[in-house]
C-alpha cells in the first residue's frame, strides 16, 4: 500500500530485508527499530520537526500513568474499531492510540508522524504495527482507498489526503481539543468542534459526536509532564499538583 514520497514519482514500494524501493530506483532505509523515513526535504521546515524527544517522553509517561486511558476507551467506542478494520493514524505521535486499539481489536494498523522520535517511541513499543515518517499535511504515503478507518487525534487534518485513502463508505474520527480540556492550565478554549465539521463538509457526512472527559490528580512531575506535553501553555509558575481535566470532542465521519 505504501507509494514512493518522491515528487512526480508516486509508485508502489517493495520491500526487501532492511528498505523499501520503487521500480525507479528510489530506496529507503527500514530503521533498526523498525519504522521508515519517507519524508522530504521539501516537505519539512526545520532539520527536526514535530514533536521533541522531550515531549514525546512527556506523553509518554503521561500515558503510563493511566491518566489518557479514558479518552482511549471514548475513542475505541466511537470508532468501533474491528479485527478486519486496515486502520491509520495520521499524526500518530508515539503510537499510544493505534498501538492500543491494535493490541486490543487485531486490526492492521499504520501511523504516519513527521516526528522522528516520536516514530521511533512508536515503533519499539507496537512492532505489530506499521510504522511512517512523513508529512501528512503534504501528501500521505498509501495508495488510493488503502484504509477502512483514518484516524486525527488532536493533529493536523488533511480532508482531501484523508478522503483518498478511505475506502468510500470508510469511517474518519476526528478528535479535538473540546473547551475545558487542560481548563486548569491553559483557561478555557474555544468549540472546534463545528469548524471542524465544516473542514469536512465536502466528501463526508457527520456520523456521530460525543464528548470524553475524564479528571486526573497529578503530582507536580505529572503536571510538569502535561506542560512540556503541550504547544503555548498559558502557565508560566513552577509546575504543583492539581487536578486537571482531559477532554475531547469526538467527531466520526464516514466517507461520501
Amino acid at each position: 500500500m505504501l507509494e514512493c514520497p518522491v515528487r512526480d514519482c508516486r509508485t508502489a514500494l517493495q520491500r526487501e530485508d532492511r528498505r523499501v524501493y520503487c521500480p525507479e530506483g528510489h530506496s529507503f532505509d527500514v530503521a533498526r527499530s523498525g519504522y521508515v523515513n519517507l519524508l522530504q526535504p521539501q516537505d519539512r521546515k526545520s532539520k527536526h520537526p514535530g514533536d521533541s524527544a522531550k515531549v514525546v517522553a512527556a506523553r509518554r509517561r503521561l500515558h503510563d500513568r493511566g491518566v489518557t486511558e479514558p479518552l482511549l476507551r471514548g475513542i475505541a467506542e466511537v470508532a468501533g474499531v474491528a479485527s478486519g478494520d486496515a486502520v491509520l493514524d495520521a499524526g500518530c505521535g508515539d503510537g499510544f492510540y493505534l498501538g492500543s486499539l491494535a493490541t486490543e481489536t487485531g486490526c492492521a494498523g499504520h501511523g504516519v508522524d513527521i516526528s522522528i522520535p516520536a516514530i521511533d517511541a512508536a515503533a519499539r513499543r507496537y512492532p505489530e504495527c506499521e510504522w511512517i515518517v512523513a508529512n501528512a499535511d503534504r501528501f500521505i504515503p498509501y495508495a488510493d482507498a488503502s484504509f477502512s478507518l483514518v484516524l486525527s487525534i488532536t493533529g493536523r487534518m488533511n480532508a482531501g489526503e484523508f478522503r483518498r485513502v478511505l475506502t468510500d463508505g470508510g469511517r474518519l474520527l476526528v478528535a479535538v481539543s473540546a473547551p475545558d480540556d487542560l481548563i486548569e492550565l491553559r483557561g478555557k478554549g474555544r468549540d472546534r468542534a463545528p469548524r471542524t465539521i465544516e473542514t469536512f463538509a465536502d466528501g463526508f457526512r457527520l456520523a456521530d459526536q460525543q464528548r470524553v472527559t475524564a479528571t486526573a490528580d497529578l503530582d507536580a512531575a505529572g503536571v510538569q509532564d502535561v506542560l512540556d506535553a503541550i504547544y503555548r501553555p498559558l502557565r508560566s509558575q513552577p509546575a504543583e499538583a492539581t487536578k486537571v481535566t482531559f477532554s475531547l470532542d469526538l467527531l466520526l465521519f464516514q466517507a461520501a
